[in-house]
């Protein structure tokens, strides 16, 4: 309890700047955390969303189906139902309109399925990069208020004739507790960045696999449909 008492002491006893320094450092912290708790829900329904696509899509269902079933629901698709969508109805506006070879449907098809791609992705990695900035300037912030704590501590000490431990310690005590606050808000910003960083890329390799075997599906649908079109001209 007496510690304890003796932190906050120390907190409040500490120069206007250093305390300045001190609020940032909780600000930061409590915005990364915040972040954290909402990517970690995000990252966690986007892999269990694509779970549950993944069987239902390879499940033998007819896509024509499966693509009204989607877009008959309320609210935009996402993750790979996002990239579906961008590709089957590009591959519809195409198979509508009767025009264009096989591989001409295939770009297009591809190019609605990039651009989707790039946008979801984008999602995934929406806020991380503040983790990454509160992991790399937190402690450099911590330790600007501890060197300017330490530097009025002994700025202090030329205006006593006998320096002590006693005397220095408070002002050394106050301003470590800067650096002790920079590291407690990069650490787990740093670790929450690498771990949802390496989710997102996995994320994005599941993705970009799944918009090549469905690019590969239209491009045979796509060959079918140009073929079934030139025999009925022949």
């Amino acid at each position: 309890m007496e510690s304890g008492l003796n932190f906050i002491d120390l907190i409040l006893e500490a120069s206007v700047l250093v305390q300045l320094v001190m609020l940032t450092l909780v600000g930061m912290s409590i915005a990364s955390w915040a972040i954290i708790f909402q990517r970690r829900s995000v990252i966690a329904e986007a892999q269990s969303d694509a779970r549950k696509f993944e069987q239902q899509f390879w499940s033998g269902m007819d896509l024509g189906k499966l693509y009204n079933e989607i877009t008959a629901r309320s609210g935009s698709s996402k993750g790979l139902e996002a990239l579906f969508v961008a590709g089957f109805k590009e591959f519809a506006r195409h198979k509508k309109n009767n025009t264009g070879s096989a591989n001409m449907i295939l770009d297009g098809t591809h190019r609605s399925m990039r651009v989707a791609l790039s946008r979801e992705v984008e999602k995934l990695e929406s806020s991380l990069s503040f983790l990454a900035t509160v992991g790399s300037i937190s402690p450099y912030i911590g330790l600007f208020g501890t060197v300017w704590g330490i530097m009025n501590a002994f700025i202090a000490l030329g205006n006593v004739k006998q320096a002590t431990l006693q005397m220095v310690a408070p002002g050394i005590a106050e301003a470590l507790i800067a650096t002790a606050m920079g590291l407690f808000a990069a650490i787990p910003a740093v670790m929450a960045y690498n771990r949802f960083a390496k989710h997102v890329e996995k994320l994005e390799v599941n993705y970009a696999n799944f918009m090549e075997e469905f690019a590969n599906i239209l491009h045979r649908q796509a060959a079918t449909l140009v073929e079934s079109k030139t025999n009925v001209s022949a």
